[in-house]
């Protein structure tokens, strides 16, 4: 796929995602509108809905090589507050990578929100990768809605980097049998950031395999929320199903409440969830210092470990490596000296 889009006129020269590598095509929202339509004959379309948001639909049996990545800005010429909604739809037998990006290119505090809305048809496979890194001073709320058909396959990632206030809400449906959904997110917060993930898993019919794993590093006065429940319907016998929360606390003002829950009325399944916060383990800083690494560093390494399981389920290697590097960059605080910057080296 060669989608030859060049940069909207409305959007400063002085923004450039870095983010995108080699083998990645994009297209922009500015202020929750995308600017035109994009076809690729035979593989997808890209069009704007009705008055606002997009939807991409990939063609049964399209395999696309390339990454599309739909990137989401919002600057000073619409401050108010936006909601917009979004449609991905996979066809049977399609293969697709699709990488979502918020970004602000202004100091205004903005309020976002958004409705995804994703299908997956029977035999579709689809990652999607979602960053949010906006200003610290914005609010976003994402609102996933998944559904999927027989031996389809769905991983979706959610990074998230900065904002004010964050608020992930996922709502996934396995209405196909040997559906596969996996779901995962990573969550840097401090000052008073705050946000809060929510996952309601609900496997309809047999045979359907789901996994949820979600982790936070949290600093400062920082909160963050995890609600996940898993519910298994009475007919889907053979059900695996698994949800881990985990988070490392840096401060001991900063905050997080975990809810995990099951909600089973088969008897033919396998399903477990868990929840752990905890503080940086101080016998592992203790022997790497003993080696000559200094205190910092030591306590960097660690953050990277724990965060490391989760990086490495983004499948595309240029992508991750990029995101392994905006990760580390936000760890050691080298986005704190940029307080009256909105793009955080975006």
């Amino acid at each position: 796929m060669s989608l030859q889009y060049k940069y909207n006129p409305e959007i400063p020269e002085v923004f450039r995602c870095r983010v995108p590598l080699p083998g990645t095509d994009q297209a922009y929202l500015l202020n929750g509108r995308l600017r035109e339509n994009i076809k690729v004959e035979g593989k997808l379309e890209l069009k704007p809905q009705a008055e606002s948001g997009f939807s991409v639909s990939v063609y049964p049996g399209a395999a696309l090589a390339d990454t599309l990545q739909i990137i989401s800005v919002r600057d000073s010429n619409d401050v108010d507050d936006l909601r917009f909604s979004n449609t991905l739809s996979f066809g049977k037998g399609s293969e697709s990578s699709i990488l979502l990006c918020t970004h602000t290119l202004s100091m205004d505090e903005f309020r976002t929100e958004s409705d995804i809305d994703i299908n997956l048809s029977e035999g579709s496979r689809a990652n999607i990768v979602v960053m949010q890194n906006e200003h610290n001073g914005s609010s976003h709320k994402m609102n996933f809605n998944i559904k999927q058909s027989k031996d389809s396959y769905l991983r979706m990632n959610i990074i998230s980097l900065h904002g004010a206030k964050l608020g992930n809400v996922v709502s996934a449906a396995l209405e196909g049998e040997g559906a596969v959904c996996e779901l995962n997110g990573l969550y840097l917060v401090d000052g008073k950031q705050e946000i809060a993930t929510s996952v309601n898993m609900t496997h309809l019919v047999p045979h359907c395999h789901s996994s949820q794993l979600f982790k936070g590093i949290l600093d400062d006065e920082s909160k963050a929320v995890f609600s996940g429940l898993i519910k298994v319907a009475k007919d889907a016998q053979k059900t695996e199903a698994y949800q881990a929360n985990h988070n490392l606390l840096l401060s001991r003002k900063a905050k997080v409440y975990a809810q995990p829950q099951l909600e089973i009325y088969a008897d033919d399944v396998k399903c477990s969830h868990g929840a752990t916060s905890g503080r940086l383990d101080e016998l592992a800083l203790f022997y790497m210092r003993s080696r000559g690494i200094g205190m910092q560093e030591a306590k960097l390494l660690q953050q990277l470990a724990f965060v490391y399981d989760v990086l490495e389920k983004i499948n595309n290697e240029t992508l991750r490596i990029r995101l392994q590097e905006l990760v580390e960059s936000r760890l050691r605080g080298e986005f704190g000296q940029c307080t009256n910057c909105s793009m955080n080296c975006c």
